[in-house]
């Protein structure tokens, strides 16, 4: 009987005071908080799974709070996330809802998050993002990404940058989202990576490939939270590793 398997974990980093990242896997968060040790997770398959990280946005206030709203909100809604239109009536109810808690609290105003993951459904991947955080898909063929990063084009020479040109939150007053939703196949066998730019910041993407070529499942995890250590862990670090198994 095929399975999913969903290996992940949240950290820090080396540079940050706190984590201000958060995750999803079905019913299950992690919030603003840690788990060196990589968590495996084990689902039947053919049933709606929610995958997704949320990181807070840093130099603004509150990014943990937005965050954890989001991820719960996402793992609320997960088994109704069953269509391209229902992800993104999902994405901008944490929107709204980050902007009405904001509302609501002077002190957290402007707080905002990125948010990225995947449905699995029983043949088909519902990818989403807002922001920079990724999902990327591991095949025979290599590491390529399946989000699209909310940034600025790159100056000559840069590789990475820490601005958005959205998020759900972010602002003094509201503004709607245009969440990035696509359809792709999935099969048994099937690997993704769904992570902060924590990891893909500092760690270049053929680093990432390469490591997943060689590890999966819980291994996988811990070298790839180490090669973002190794790099300077200039940033909270959150991943999950979802594989299709049988």
């Amino acid at each position: 009987m095929p399975y999913t398997a969903v290996t992940a974990l949240s950290h820090s980093g080396l540079l940050r005071d706190h984590n201000e990242d958060s995750l999803v896997v079905g019913p299950w968060t992690l919030c603003a908080t840690e788990t060196e040790t990589p968590q495996t997770l084990v689902f039947p398959h053919g049933r709606p799974l929610v995958v997704a990280v949320a990181d807070g946005m840093g130099g603004q206030p509150a990014g943990e709070v937005a965050s954890a709203l989001t991820a719960t909100r996402i793992a609320a809604l997960g088994s109704s996330m069953d269509d391209e239109h229902a992800v993104r009536d999902a994405l901008n109810v944490c929107n709204h809802a980050v902007y009405a808690a904001a509302d609501r609290d002077p002190s957290l105003t402007s707080m905002g998050t990125t948010v990225a993951g995947a449905v699995l459904l029983t043949e088909t991947l519902l990818v989403f993002n807002v922001g920079d955080s990724r999902v990327l898909r591991m095949t025979d063929d290599g590491l390529s990404r399946l989000s699209v990063d909310d940034s600025p084009p790159l100056s000559p020479g840069e590789r990475t940058t820490s601005l958005v040109t959205q998020a759900l939150g972010g602002a003094p007053s509201f503004i709607s989202v245009v969440p990035h939703v696509t359809t792709a196949p999935l099969a048994v066998g099937d690997r993704l990576l769904v992570c902060t730019d924590g990891l893909t910041d500092p760690v270049p993407q053929d680093a990432l490939e390469e490591l997943l070529r060689v590890y999966d499942d819980g291994r996988a995890a811990f070298e790839l939270w180490k090669a973002a250590i190794e790099a300077g862990g200039p940033d909270n670090i959150t991943l999950a590793l979802v594989r299709v198994g049988e």
